[in-house]
């Protein structure tokens, strides 16, 4: 009787243990990318305080256009994106594949 009640005892202490380690998480964090020789332009920022999340991301399309993206996430409202496409959309980078020739 003594051994099962110690092991109850034991499993409490590490469940409270690991709940007590992530009940308030805490981050920040960004990064980003400007490569000139392959167009690759991005960047992406976010932190967090608990169970609010913040941050926000832009890429360089393709197509010439910026997308924003900024976004905020609990556990009330859920994931919040709102998503900007800053320009017009051209093609920024050389010719179009319809003006070249194929060769068969």
């Amino acid at each position: 009787m003594f051994k099962v009640i110690a092991l109850v005892a034991c499993l409490a202490v590490a469940v409270l243990a690991y709940e007590d380690f992530n009940s308030h998480p805490s981050y920040k964090y960004e990064y980003g990318v400007k490569d000139s020789h392959t167009h690759d332009h991005k960047s992406q920022w976010e932190s967090r305080e608990g169970d609010h999340v913040k941050g926000q991301y832009t890429v360089d399309e393709a197509d010439g256009t910026h997308r924003v993206v900024d976004y905020s996430s609990d556990h009330k409202t859920g994931f919040q994106p709102h998503v900007q496409r800053v320009g017009h959309a051209h093609h920024p980078h050389g010719e179009s594949y319809s003006n070249i020739k194929q060769h068969y």
